[in-house]
């Protein structure tokens, strides 16, 4: 058993120091947010996570686990720390490491003992390079301080799982005693280990989260062409998954990726490239792909209708995606934003991500239109003149095509995660649209129904 401090309690850091503790290290997380160090000694998670809050109050009862704003206390004698504060990004793409620099400096002028410091925040390539150079600078006591990086592969909603059962743990030293000290620490896990050095690690992560970025871009990218040649994207992706050497996972085509990695890596990895005098035209390909397709079905729509103004606009689904409470570069923050603006009075749904959509978007009038928010899709459907589907949670999935046709003014859907089968739609009665493939418009509507009455007698 080690002892471990892991700096910042976000996805990245809470989620590792409740795994470490969970397979047997002594973890310490530390916050520099009391509210939120009281919150988490309570058994309560600060991220909606699966599994996550569990695993806490099994810990924490355990003394596997505990919380602190006392980084001296929690740093002076660790055997390592891990670093996984956020690294945002810049407005001109680039990350912002002020974060990093903090916790290093206070470990330079904390740690009493040796000590192993892990950066788990994705950062630039050759930045545990100046971490290790900035403690050294700052160090007080004379003890043997390295730096290594050891990226972090997990996604939202399922990071516990993706921590614990991971497909590789990559770690990147520079000496052979950094690189045996991962190896105890990981030991439990009992996961395949890949050992590089510091720079090959950092690009390890940005290129891995990039090529899935380019994947989903590509795909949209198909997806829009499909509609213009009558080709249908999930037939296509269909085919394309048997291939072993493409594979099946990242092929569903929609309206764009967000979260906090995929939009800021692409952009960070883009800057990169930029910074060397090299142009990475594939990533910034899939960059300007993400951007249009985040608002493709607001598009179709606003062709569709003479006005938003005045229309009750349903919207099913506020987070990125399903299984998290994160916004960042959701589809509705790009989309929810026009509709306001062109006087939509909309109702939005979301299992857990409507109070924090909220906190930017005020119940009540918002710019030209208004908003509220609703605890059953039902509500947002009764009596609205549009749909928009921006997230595919369950609760969504399980709305019957026959509902939108009864409890709709209008039965007219945007579905920007095809969640529904065309013919579905189309026998239900709904005008629907989704992303690389046919619509069910009002013509086929009418067509499908006198075949349906025709086929009775």
């Amino acid at each position: 058993m080690l002892k471990i401090a892991v700096a910042g309690t976000g996805y990245v850091g809470l989620v590792a120091g409740v795994c470490f503790a969970e397979v047997g290290h002594q973890v310490i997380c530390v916050d520099i947010d009391e509210n939120k160090v009281n919150l988490m000694k309570s058994g309560v998670s600060p991220i909606y996570e699966a599994d996550l809050e569990q695993l806490m109050q099994k810990n924490y009862a355990a003394g596997r686990i505990d919380y602190t704003t006392d980084y001296e206390s929690a740093y002076k004698d660790a055997d390592a720390i891990f670093i996984g504060v956020g690294t945002p990004e810049q407005p001109d793409g680039s990350a912002n490491l002020s974060y990093i620099a903090t916790v290093a400096r206070q470990i330079a002028e904390t740690i009493e003992k040796d000590c192993l410091v892990v950066v788990k925040s994705t950062v630039p390539v050759g930045t545990n390079d100046k971490v290790e150079q900035f403690i050294h600078d700052f160090l007080v006591h004379d003890v043997r301080v390295e730096v290594a990086s050891n990226p972090e592969f997990l996604a939202q909603g399922s990071a516990v799982r993706d921590t614990l059962h991971a497909d590789r743990i990559v770690i990147g030293t520079e000496s052979k005693w950094a690189e045996e000290l991962l190896r105890d620490i990981y030991k439990p896990f009992m996961l395949p280990i890949v050992s590089v050095n510091r720079r090959s690690a950092e690009m390890i992560k940005y290129a891995s989260n990039d090529f899935l970025a380019l994947k989903i871009s590509y795909m949209n990218d198909i997806a829009n062409l499909c509609e213009l040649v009558g080709a249908d994207i999930q037939d296509v992706a269909k085919g394309m998954s048997f291939d072993d050497r493409i594979g099946s996972k990242f092929l569903n085509a929609g309206i764009g990726y967000g979260g906090s990695c995929f939009p800021k890596d692409t952009k960070a990895l883009e800057y990169i490239a930029r910074e060397h005098g090299y142009e990475l035209r594939t990533v910034k390909a899939a960059i300007d792909v993400n951007h249009d397709q985040k608002t493709l079905l607001y598009k179709k729509a606003s062709k569709r209708l003479i006005t938003f103004s005045g229309l009750k606009v349903a919207v099913l689904g506020l987070t990125f995606k399903p299984g998290t409470d994160d916004l960042r570069e959701a589809a509705s923050l790009e989309n929810i934003p026009l509709l306001l603006d062109h006087g939509a009075e909309i109702y939005a749904y979301d299992p857990v991500g409507a109070g924090h959509f909220a906190r930017r978007f005020p119940e009540g009038p918002n710019s030209h239109g208004s908003i509220q928010y609703v605890s059953h899709p039902e509500e947002a459907l009764a009596d609205a003149n549009v749909c928009f589907i921006f997230t595919e949670w369950g609760e969504v999935k399980a709305i019957a095509p026959e509902a939108y046709k009864n409890l709709m003014r209008t039965p007219l859907v945007y579905d920007g995660r095809n969640i529904y089968a065309v013919e579905d739609m189309r026998a239900a009665g709904v005008e629907y649209h989704s992303v690389g493939r046919e619509s069910a418009v009002r013509g086929d509507l009418k067509e499908h129904k006198d075949e349906l009455q025709a086929n009775r007698y």
